[in-house]
C-alpha cells in the first residue's frame, strides 16, 4: 500500500513504525473473513481492511472524527486478522497507534473518559480491585441475577509448594486473577512442582499493562512494564529459566515488552530479554514429560482457546494437543478462531457486541455436549462463566486434578 504520512508525524519513530505496517498491507481483504465485528455488523469499516484505511487517512492528515473513533473502538483487537493475513501485517500495533492519534484529536465525552479512568484506577491495581470484589461478594445475595452472575464466588487456592528444585521459573500474578481465581497460579505451581520445576512470585510485580495500553494510557502501560522488569530483573540475573504467564492476555503483553519499550534507551535491552524468556504455561508443559501424571476421571471437555493465545501468541491448538496427550477427551468446537467478546474491558465498553459474541461462543462450546469448559485467560473465564450453564475452569486445573 502506498502512503504519504504528514511530515510532522511521519518522521517520528512511531510514525515510521506505522508507515512500515501500512506499506505491508496489500488490501486483499482476506482478514474480513475472520473478523468477528465484520461478521456481525457487515460494514467494511468495522473490519480490519476498513480500519486500516481509516487509520491511514488520519495519519496522512485527514481530520479524525467521532465516527472514525467509533469504528476503531469497536475492534476487539483479537488479532484473528493477523493469523489470516498473507502479508504479515502487524495490525494490533497499528491499531494502538491509530487509536492513540485519534483519541488526541477527537477526545472523548466526559462520561466515557470517566468510565475509562475508573477502570484503570480499579482493575490495574491489585489491592483496590480485591477490596472492591470483597464488597461485591458481601452484597452479592442482594443483587439482581444479571449482576450476581458477574461476581465470581470465593475460590480456594490450596497449598503452594515450597521452592525445592534447581529448575526455577517466575509467574506473573497480574492484577485481577489473584483475587478472582487464585487457584490458577497455585495449580500451576503444584503441577510444575511434580515435574521438577519450582514456580516463584516476584512480590513487586503486578499488572502487565495491557488494560492501560488499550484504554488510551500508553504511558501508564510503559510504566507498568518497567515496574515488572525491575521486579523480575534480580531473578533474571540469578538465572531464572522463564517468566510464565497463566493468563494468555498477559502473555501477549509481556512478549510485547520489547516492542513497547523499543525507544526507551534505559529499558529496551532488558525488555527484549524479558520478552525472549516469556512463556505461556502451555509452552512450558509442551516440553515436559507428562507420563508421571495420571488422568483423573473426566467427561468430555470443550476447550475455549482465547484469541490472545491462538492469534496474539500464535499458539493455535496448543492446549488441545496438550490435553489430548495427557489423556483427556475433547469435543469439537465450531468456529474456534472467533472471539468470545471478553477482550479485556471490551465487555464493559461495548456490551451489546460483546454479548452477541458471547452467545455465539457459548453455543459453539456447548454443541459437542461437554461436561465442562476450559480456557486459558482470566477475562475469558469470567466472561464465559457469567452466562454459561457449564462449569468454566482454567485448563491447568485439569492437570492439577491428576494424581502424581
Amino acid at each position: 500500500m502506498q502512503t504519504s504520512l504528514n511530515d510532522a508525524f511521519g518522521k517520528t519513530p512511531v510514525g515510521q513504525d506505522a508507515d512500515a505496517i501500512l506499506r505491508s498491507c496489500v488490501h486483499c481483504g482476506f482478514c474480513t473473513a475472520t473478523c468477528p465485528t465484520y461478521q456481525i455488523l457487515g460494514d467494511e469499516l468495522d473490519g480490519p481492511r476498513g480500519r486500516i484505511y481509516l487509520i491511514k487517512q488520519v495519519l496522512e492528515g485527514h481530520a479524525a472524527t467521532e465516527k472514525v473513533q467509533a469504528h476503531l473502538d469497536r475492534c476487539l483487537n483479537c488479532r484473528a486478522c493477523e493469523t489470516t493475513c498473507p502479508s504479515g501485517v502487524h495490525y494490533g500495533h497499528l491499531l494502538d497507534i491509530g487509536r492513540s492519534v485519534v483519541a488526541r484529536q477527537v477526545g472523548r465525552p466526559v462520561r466515557e473518559r470517566l468510565l475509562r479512568r475508573i477502570l484503570r484506577l480499579l482493575l490495574v491495581h491489585r489491592r483496590r480491585f480485591a477490596a472492591l470484589l470483597a464488597v461485591g461478594r458481601l452484597v452479592r445475595p442482594m443483587l439482581p441475577p444479571s449482576l450476581k452472575a458477574k461476581i465470581p464466588a470465593t475460590q480456594s487456592a490450596g497449598d503452594w509448594p515450597e521452592p525445592r528444585h534447581a529448575r526455577r521459573m517466575l509467574v506473573l500474578d497480574g492484577c485481577v486473577q489473584p483475587s478472582t481465581t487464585p487457584l490458577t497460579n497455585a495449580a500451576a505451581a503444584r503441577v510444575l512442582d511434580r515435574l521438577g520445576i519450582s514456580l516463584l512470585v516476584a512480590e513487586k510485580a503486578g499488572c502487565c499493562g495491557a488494560l492501560s495500553q488499550h484504554l488510551d494510557a500508553e504511558a501508564e502501560a510503559c510504566n507498568l512494564a518497567r515496574r515488572n522488569i525491575d521486579a523480575w530483573w534480580s531473578h533474571v540475573e540469578a538465572g531464572i529459566e522463564a517468566i510464565v504467564t497463566t493468563a494468555s492476555g498477559c502473555g501477549v503483553m509481556v512478549k510485547d515488552y520489547a516492542h513497547l519499550l523499543r525507544h526507551d534507551p534505559a529499558y529496551a535491552d532488558k525488555a527484549t530479554l524479558i520478552s525472549a524468556i516469556s512463556r505461556d504455561l502451555v509452552e512450558v508443559l509442551q516440553q515436559e514429560d507428562l507420563s508421571r501424571l495420571k488422568p483423573a476421571a473426566q467427561g468430555p471437555i470443550a476447550v475455549h482457546a482465547p484469541c490472545t493465545l491462538q492469534h496474539g501468541q500464535a499458539l493455535p491448538g496448543a492446549i488441545e494437543a496438550l490435553l489430548q496427550r495427557a489423556g483427556f477427551t475433547l469435543t469439537k468446537v465450531p468456529d474456534a478462531h472467533l472471539c468470545c467478546g471478553a477482550a479485556g474491558t471490551y465487555s464493559l465498553l461495548q456490551p451489546a457486541l460483546s454479548q452477541q459474541l458471547l452467545q455465539q461462543k457459548l453455543a459453539a462450546l456447548a454443541s459437542g455436549s461437554p461436561e465442562q469448559i476450559v480456557t486459558a485467560n482470566i477475562g475469558c473465564q469470567m466472561h464465559l462463566a457469567a452466562r454459561s450453564t457449564l462449569p468454566v475452569r482454567h485448563w491447568i486445573e485439569l492437570l492439577d486434578d491428576m494424581a502424581p
